[in-house]
């Protein structure tokens, strides 16, 4: 193991790793309307930079976790990040919404190849028990702080700066974490010899994923049953019935299904999926309100966020009490029950508000998404081989991505039928706006009702999640 003045550095680097990579989920969704407006984006069409991060990440993640497992966790550690880095650098001078897309592409195959290998790292660089815990904690907390930073230094960037800012603030982190890497981490792989990598599955899932999504984003806009929508929507399901047959004969799949017969991975996973879909769509609906219905700089979108961002902190404060008192599955109920609270409040939004009517909601909603994050990781580990960690949690991370990708669209697709078929976002007075971003709001809402019904059948494991908090605060 490391020593320990190098310990403290390699936890450092490790969970800023992990905050760079929520903190980029979000800190983009303050920027969308400057980007937009700049790069000639519809609002339809803006689901794309949101949904091409999404997607690759959670594609590739799957490979990652196989790679990372196979090669070297340090190893992909370090090229993830420069692939990140660069993914970010290429955003930052993109002049035409392709070029964007295509960079946040990048970014994404770069944060699925990194997370994986990151939380590996942690289970390789730090003793089990106590040390192991204590980092895993600091670790996954940092992805719930991320996603609340990320909005209000989106803000401060696109106001002062530009949104090109919100790309290029990655680089010179990416280039001191590739620096100090090889000095502070520790080297581990599989100890299996097979080298084999599963292509065709890899392939076939993200593939098919991506002609998902782009059915569910396109047919609002050119018809349900179009052609143009419908086929590509058609080939992206056979791609994803390929892949589970694909899967079920290759001898080292990306998804080993025997994994899903652990209830507290399968439940991790699809916790991971409802939370991304209803708490993670949060930010592009409140983006909307705050910015087109309210008319916000971004700097002031940005810091209506604040109350979140400080409820986030605070939540994550209470996560051990609440793991050694009410276990996992009570932990991420409550998590999400907050989360189905603050949805409805922000129901009663107004066109003619202002930032002191987001605040009850989103102060409840930062205690919840910080609840839910941290324990789904944690339920995540348990009961796995070391050999797999990589794996698992490239199952959970897939599971967060893809239910955002989908997530969205799904929502946006639901708003856009209920509009009518000439209404769009960009048309519609600010009244219809408001309505139309109350039924994202509600629709988050159920969602998070879903997630508490799932916590309690899949994950309802008191006794290893008391420990696991027990060994928290030692």
């Amino acid at each position: 193991m490391n020593s320990t003045r190098h310990k403290g550095l390699a936890l450092t680097i490790l969970a800023l790793s992990q905050l760079i990579l929520a903190l980029d989920y979000t800190i983009i969704f303050v920027a969308l309307p400057s980007l937009a407006a700049d790069l000639g984006f519809g609002a339809n069409q803006l689901q794309w930079v949101i949904s091409a991060f999404s997607l690759a990440f959670g594609g590739f993640l799957l490979i990652g976790g196989r790679l990372s497992d196979l090669l070297g966790r340090r190893r992909m550690f370090i090229i993830a990040m420069g692939i990140f880095g660069l993914g970010s650098l290429l955003g930052g001078i993109a002049d035409s919404q392709l070029f964007l897309i295509m960079a946040r592409g990048l970014q994404g195959i770069g944060g699925a190849l990194l997370s994986p290998a990151t939380l590996s790292l942690i289970m390789s660089n730090f003793e089990e028990g106590p040390e192991r815990n204590r980092a895993l904690g600091i670790w996954a907390a940092m992805g719930g702080v991320g996603m609340s930073i990320g909005l209000l230094l989106g803000g401060v960037l696109t106001s002062f700066i530009g949104w090109e800012a919100t790309f290029f603030v990655n680089v010179p982190i990416a280039i001191f974490v590739i620096i100090l890497a090889p000095i502070t981490l520790l080297e581990s792989k599989a100890a299996s010899a097979k080298r084999h990598f599963d292509a065709a599955g890899a392939i076939s899932v993200t593939a098919g994923m991506i002609l998902i999504v782009n059915y569910l984003i396109q047919a609002p806009v050119v018809g349900w049953l179009h052609p143009s929508a419908i086929i590509p929507g058609i080939i992206g399901a056979i791609l994803l019935l390929l892949f589970v047959v694909i899967e079920n004969r290759t001898q080292d799949p990306l998804i080993p299904f025997r994994l899903f017969r652990i209830r507290s991975l399968t439940g991790a996973a699809i916790t991971a999926a409802l939370f991304s879909a209803s708490f993670g769509t949060l930010y592009y609906f409140l983006t909307l309100y705050t910015q087109e219905v309210l008319h916000y700089s971004a700097i002031q979108s940005g810091l209506s966020f604040l109350p979140l961002t400080i409820s986030a902190f605070v939540g994550a404060k209470l996560i051990n009490k609440m793991l050694a008192t009410v276990g996992a599955a009570g932990t991420i109920a409550s998590g999400m029950g907050l989360g189905a609270i603050g949805f409805m409040l922000l129901t009663q939004l107004s066109e003619h508000g202002s930032a002191w009517g987001i605040i009850p909601g989103t102060v409840i909603i930062g205690i919840g998404q910080a609840f839910i994050f941290t324990t789904m990781f944690i339920a995540a580990s348990t009961g796995i081989d070391m050999k797999e960690q990589g794996v698992a949690s490239a199952i959970v991370s897939t599971g967060q991505q893809i239910g955002g990708a989908i997530g969205l669209a799904v929502i946006m697709a639901i708003i856009s039928a209920s509009l009518g078929s000439n209404a769009t976002l960009e048309t519609m007075e600010p009244s219809d706006l408001t309505g139309a971003i109350h039924m994202a709001f509600i629709i988050d809402a159920v969602i998070a009702l879903l997630g508490i019904l799932v916590s309690f059948i899949a994950l309802k494991q008191k006794n290893a999640a008391v420990m696991e908090a027990k060994s928290l605060h030692e």
